[in-house]
């Protein structure tokens, strides 16, 4: 008997709580070995190719048209170089679990931007109270994680980190709004090799010289990274996004610290 559309709903945001919780830690190993801008490249070159492979042995087509295009460009410039830029190097000076929990502000930029853009998803005070009364949960849950703000830099660092879920909240309402009828594959395997491209460049220019360290650790966490925590997560995202109000979508900033937080006590404390 096939899932329902309910079950399916809930299937995607599970695996997306439980992927994407455990890719903050992924990414603080992979900062042992690779600095942050070739960390981004590398991740999304692998993952937009794997995804590419995908779509041409599936047949999708990619129109190609002016709005496909622009959605590729806010997409590659908005959530993965970034956003994803911006975690990677907080994450150098902030504890993984710490990012997750910081990035918990999203449901709040995306209620925001999507009363402004989404005509079905206007706010009202029962949503407005139950996104606050959700981040309220999480930042009394993880008060111990949010007193690790100690020095100058680390609290620079979370300002800096704050403006990943707005980046990304700004790109998710974008695609909401214009772009549910596009593939999911197309979605993210064209931005993913526009990103690698640009950040690669990026790296060439501000990371020439830095140490870069391929051992066991940085190359799974990469990989992990790569395939799991951007190839996978994104194509269910999108997937998820197009079927579901972003609003509840956005929802998995909730429950992805439960998983980020302990993976990180785990592996790091």
């Amino acid at each position: 008997m096939p899932p329902s559309g309910a079950s399916r709903l809930l299937g995607a945001f599970v695996l997306l709580t439980l992927i994407w919780g455990t890719t903050w830690a992924a990414i603080r190993i992979g900062l042992q070995g690779v600095p942050p801008l070739t960390g981004v490249a590398l991740r999304f070159a692998i993952a937009g190719a794997l995804l590419l492979a995908l779509a041409l042995r599936f047949g999708v087509r990619f129109a190609g048209s002016r709005r496909e295009i622009a959605l590729w460009v806010a997409n590659s410039t908005l959530t993965f170089s970034g956003s994803y830029t911006i975690v990677y190097w907080s994450e150098q000076y902030i504890p993984s679990g710490l990012s997750a929990v910081l990035f918990a502000t999203y449901p709040l930029f995306v209620a925001a931007l999507a009363h402004l853009l989404l005509p079905g998803e206007r706010l009202n005070l029962r949503a407005v109270g139950g996104m606050l009364l959700g981040f309220t949960g999480v930042v009394v849950i993880f008060s111990d994680d949010l007193r690790q703000l100690g020095g100058p830099m680390v609290r620079r660092a979370a300002l800096v980190m704050l403006l990943s879920p707005f980046v990304s909240a700004v790109a998710s309402v974008v695609v909401k709004r214009w772009g549910t009828d596009i593939h999911p594959l197309s979605l993210s395997a064209v931005p993913m090799l526009m990103t690698g491209a640009v950040m690669g460049t990026a790296a060439l220019v501000f990371e020439r010289g830095a140490s870069v360290v391929f051992d066991g650790s940085s190359v799974g966490a990469l990989l992990y990274l790569a395939v799991l925590g951007s190839a996978v997560t994104f194509s269910v995202y999108y997937w998820f996004l197009a079927r579901a109000p972003a609003t509840r979508v956005a929802l998995i900033a909730y429950t992805i610290p439960i998983v980020a937080v302990g993976v990180g006590a785990v592996l790091f404390d």
